[in-house]
């Protein structure tokens, strides 16, 4: 297993790759695949050096956007995904590939441009709306266009609004698959606008300088986090248990509760929130 991990990590380039201590038995490991987003914003090792300190089970992330996460499911290299995508959620399961859908935090997308904000979206309630009018006036817009979490989230709003968009003000750019941070910087730099994920915006405002939360709060929106473990009936080497084990602290009170108290103290407001049934009745 940590063999195919790192082949796993070398051949996609992906972030956030770690390597299980040496002293460690393949016993004591949990590997997941996760999407960028919670990885970049911190909660995955702060999720991991918990678990950690409470059983001693060592465990270890790829980072991938959702449909390369859910590739690496596919190949048997981890126990366990962490995705936002419910399409190919859903199918990753029906396909044998995972158990299954296992609710587990969320927070929401915004679209972001610049202030003199050129497509007239600033205030607008409908995210649909907001990409209508950036069509409209052919603004540039930034897509990460690499079926991530929120390209897919992107594309739903998109066909939302009935619009396939195309033509020089839709830039794809070359590098989303290195995350929602690069796109951000870039959309930043561009000033541009983007659909991007609200965790992205606060751990990153001091990064970003021409470009500001101009569409929020819109139910469609709302950016749902997923665990899906990896079937041990496609994969009888995986370390289910050690799945199972670990995802039942993360969706306990005590996972939950780091959930919703992370970034708290750094950036004085959450950057996720519970979702798991004990994560909903926290106080």
């Amino acid at each position: 297993m940590v063999v195919a991990i790192i082949m796993v990590c070398s051949v996609l380039l992906v972030q956030g790759c770690g390597q299980p201590a040496a002293e460690t038995t393949e016993a004591e490991q949990v590997l997941w695949a996760s999407t960028i987003g919670p990885i970049d914003a911190g909660i995955v090792a702060a999720l991991e050096k918990a678990y950690q300190e409470k059983t001693g089970v060592v465990v270890r992330h790829v980072g991938a956007g959702t449909g390369a996460a859910l590739d690496i499911g596919k190949s048997g290299a981890v126990d366990l995904v962490q995705v936002h995508a419910k399409a190919l959620e859903e199918q990753f399961v029906a396909e044998g590939y995972g158990t299954e859908r296992i609710d587990f935090m969320y927070n929401d997308f915004v679209i972001v441009g610049p202030p003199d904000d050129p497509a007239g979206i600033k205030g607008e309630t409908s995210a649909t709306k907001a990409l209508q009018k950036i069509a409209d006036a052919k603004v540039l817009f930034i897509s990460r266009g690499d079926n991530s979490g929120t390209h897919v989230k992107e594309m739903e709003v998109w066909e939302a609004a009935g619009i396939k968009p195309s033509g020089d003000w839709y830039r794809i750019y070359e590098k989303g698959s290195l995350g929602n941070v690069p796109t951000l910087l870039y959309t930043d730099e561009q000033k541009a606008y983007t659909l991007i994920d609200r965790a992205t915006v606060i751990t990153n405002k001091d990064k970003i300088k021409n470009i500001q939360v101009l569409v929020e709060k819109d139910e469609i929106l709302l950016n749902y986090i997923t665990l899906i473990p990896v079937n041990p009936e496609k994969f009888p080497n995986i370390n289910a248990e050690g799945a199972r084990k670990f995802v039942e602290w993360l969706v306990s009170e005590e996972g939950q509760r780091i959930v919703k108290e992370f970034g708290v103290d750094q950036y004085g407001e959450p950057l996720f929130f519970p979702n798991s049934p004990a994560g909903k009745n926290l106080k």
